[in-house]
């Protein structure tokens, strides 16, 4: 015989009220049909809960008896893992014909009474609002806890603890995440401070709840927060097919993905957002690019891709001032933080545009100066050179090379600066090397719609004159010289 009674349920399930006494039944029954059995009720914790009408009692031969589990009144559930469990111990008590709790305390206590341990029943605390509560304590092998405690919580209840619950590990097999989404919690919930569910999980790194949030159909995707952590793999799991320009995504702050990963240090990241086509040169509302976050924050390999990747030397632009900010370069901004180390990398380049403007162009190309480099405006030292007016600086970045109808980021040529500052011969000269002087593409430049005034009608009579040279003079047609000669000598005013 291993035991004297029955315990009905197998399973205890307390209905948490705070600050109430909460309680729960269940029935004892004696399998002994001789003699009378005694039996002691207690907890795993006795200083949480107490029995009602007592903890001893005497069942006569196969009888019955109710008994009433209470936990004491508290303003939160008194939550642990493994569950709180009821114990009940039984004896044989044939000298006891009386339902005397001292007597039944007595027996309990004798030496050497043989005692039947006859249930271990688990306590389980039901409540929908220690369901946030119930997700942090829970370790991963309690998932059968929780589907216990489901049932008694509403979609909005599930709902406010899905955001917790993406911060975490999963739980067992299935996960807390896929638990709550498949019991009807929204996966668009958001927290108090109004982060999305699958943002949470991707700032925690949980890749399976991002899974999850996605398959239940989460819209946001926060892949500023993937690439701040560096996760190349939530960033590709989040993209899925039809985003193409995802890397210049902007937030309220005007930064996108590159700007995220610049300031983390997130180099995987940061590759993966400038393949895919990130900019890596956009400025933020503040006019910080993603070079001056890595600067800031002392990042050297970042910056050195950033750089990289660049059509222009971006060591050159400035932060945007006001309300007591001064313009700041990446390079000051390094300084500022302490990271001296990044001195060589960001000390600004363009020896040859500064050149293009006052100086010696052919000792800066000497010097290792590119004549192909770029501002931030796009434009290059021949775009300088022909705004000048010099002629000795034109010709030598044509002679080495330069592009003589390269656009900036509006869409402006050499040829088109030359004609806007009034260098005539400068813009016949650059005819005469090759850059194409058809009106269409004198005008074709970004703003020119809105050149409806006297300017704009300058341009157009300039335009026509320089066209009206070019045929005069045969460039472009049946040419017996070189584009060089013909050049040199329109400037020379020899033909």
């Amino acid at each position: 015989m291993d035991r004297l009674v029955k315990v009905e349920p197998v399973e205890i399930e307390l209905h948490f009220r705070p600050s109430e006494r909460c309680s729960a039944s269940f029935k004892i029954t004696s399998l002994i049909h001789t003699m009378p059995v005694a039996v002691k009720l207690c907890t795993t914790r006795p200083t949480a809960y107490s029995f009602s009408p007592g903890f001893v009692a005497l069942l006569t031969p196969l009888s019955s008896a109710l008994f009433t589990l209470v936990l004491r009144p508290t303003e939160t559930p008194p939550l642990v893992f493994p569950p709180d469990c009821l114990l009940v111990s039984s004896a044989l008590a044939p000298a006891l014909r009386r339902a005397n709790s001292a007597a039944i305390r007595q027996l309990f206590s004798r030496p050497g009474l043989q005692l039947f341990r006859d249930a271990s029943l688990p306590i389980h605390l039901l409540c929908p609002k220690a369901l946030r509560s119930i997700i942090l304590c829970l370790p991963s092998s309690a998932s059968s806890f929780l589907r216990r405690l489901i049932p008694s919580c509403s979609p909005a209840d599930l709902s406010s603890a899905l955001p917790l619950a993406t911060q975490l590990h999963v739980v067992g097999g299935s996960g807390t995440v896929s638990i709550l989404l498949a019991a009807g919690a929204d996966p668009d919930a958001r927290s108090a401070d109004g982060k999305s569910a699958i943002s949470l999980a991707v700032s925690a790194g949980n890749a399976e709840a991002v899974e999850a949030l996605m398959i239940a159909g989460a819209r946001d995707r926060p892949l500023h927060e993937a690439a701040a952590i560096n996760r190349v793999d939530i960033i590709l799991l989040l993209l899925g097919p039809g985003q193409p320009n995802w890397a210049d995504t902007m937030d309220a702050e005007g930064r996108t993905p590159v700007h995220s990963a610049a300031v983390a240090g997130a180099l995987d990241a940061l590759f993966l957002c400038l393949s895919c086509g990130g900019d890596p040169n956009r400025g933020d509302v503040r006019g910080w690019t993603p070079l001056h976050f890595a600067a800031y924050a002392g990042h050297l390999s970042v910056a050195e891709l950033l750089i990289k990747a660049s059509p222009f030397d971006p060591r050159h632009v400035l932060t945007r001032g006001g309300r007591g900010r001064s313009r700041r370069t990446p390079l000051e901004l390094a300084l500022e933080q302490g990271h001296a180390e990044l001195l060589e990398l960001l000390r600004p380049r363009g020896e040859v545009i500064r050149a293009a403007r006052s100086g010696d162009v052919a000792t800066a190309i000497r010097a290792g100066g590119m004549i192909h480099e770029r501002d931030q405006y796009g434009w290059t030292a021949l775009h300088v050179a022909a705004s000048k007016g010099r002629v000795d600086a034109v010709m030598e970045l044509v002679e080495r090379g330069a592009e003589v109808d390269v656009e900036d980021n509006d869409g402006y040529t050499p040829l088109r600066c030359a004609m806007e500052f009034g260098h005539t011969e400068l813009a016949l000269l650059l005819v005469g090397c090759g850059a194409r002087a058809g009106l269409k593409n004198l005008l074709k430049a970004k703003d020119s719609s809105t050149g409806v005034g006297a300017a704009a009608k300058a341009l157009k009579s300039f335009a026509a004159a320089v066209s009206a040279a070019v045929m005069e003079i045969g460039v472009g047609g049946d040419v017996k010289m070189t584009g060089m000669e013909t050049a040199m000598k329109v400037s020379a005013g020899i033909i």
